[in-house]
């Protein structure tokens, strides 16, 4: 059975650049807040004083996030900024289909409907600029959302959202989910080249 902590731990990877608050982790596990916030200590001087770890937690604003240690920075950047992490891969053009078609959206939303978790994609089109942050959702956690930036229209050679392929109707092409957006969206694109 695993241990409180790993629980805790999970959370906090999971929900990505969001965070996670003391009560969401608490409702979640069934831990005790005081209990909570002592797992969420030992595991902030776990990380701090582990060499081998790149984690570091962090909490702002009653939210707790993992992040990678200020040592890593030239490394995680040379990852966004090499030739072939600038290539957009599926999961990437999934990623932003359905932000560019549903803007603003939650990352919770994008996971729904892609049916895994986007805190990686999210993370690479935020470094690539095709997406920012707008703004937060008025729910329980306060989400960040979503939106497309200028870049990803001039990325695709679009002028504005208006030319983005229409999506077929409902009555038209019933869908389960949402996961041929990332479909559409290729195909509508790369016809226009």
């Amino acid at each position: 059975m695993l241990s409180n902590q790993a629980k805790i731990e999970s959370l906090l990877f999971i929900s990505g650049n969001d965070g996670i608050t003391v009560r969401e982790i608490a409702l979640l596990t069934g831990i005790m807040k005081p209990a909570v916030l002592e797992q969420l200590k030992l595991l902030e001087e776990k990380y701090a004083k582990d060499n081998n770890s790149s984690l570091k937690l962090i909490h702002a604003d009653e939210r707790y996030r993992l992040v990678t240690k200020k040592a890593l920075a030239t490394l995680v950047r040379q990852y966004f900024e090499s030739p072939a992490m600038t290539e957009l891969s599926g999961a990437a053009l999934e990623t932003l289909a359905i932000i560019a078609y549903r803007q603003p959206v939650t990352r919770l939303q994008i996971d729904e409907i892609r049916g895994v978790q986007s805190s990686g994609m999210l993370q690479k089109l935020l470094a690539l600029d095709l997406v920012t942050e707008a703004g937060r959702l008025d729910a329980p956690g306060r989400p960040i959302m979503y939106k497309t930036t200028e870049n990803f229209l001039n990325y695709f050679g679009i002028e504005n959202l208006a030319q983005l392929p229409e999506l077929p109707k409902q009555e038209e092409a019933p869908r389960e989910n949402d996961a041929d957006l990332m479909e559409l969206f290729n195909d509508a694109l790369t016809s226009e080249e």
